[in-house]
């Protein structure tokens, strides 16, 4: 009996720390863009 509780604890111990790699990986930031403003007569010459 014993034997089965700490199969079922080793077990759900991996799945939660999958889930929290998982998790993890998946916050990558996106890459963003930032645009200057550019006068009218810069962009005439």
């Amino acid at each position: 009996m014993s034997r089965l509780v700490v199969s079922l604890v080793v077990l759900l111990v991996i799945i939660v720390g999958a889930l929290f790699f998982f998790a993890g990986r998946a916050t990558e930031k996106p890459v963003t863009r930032i645009e200057k403003a550019v006068e009218l007569g810069n962009l005439a010459s």
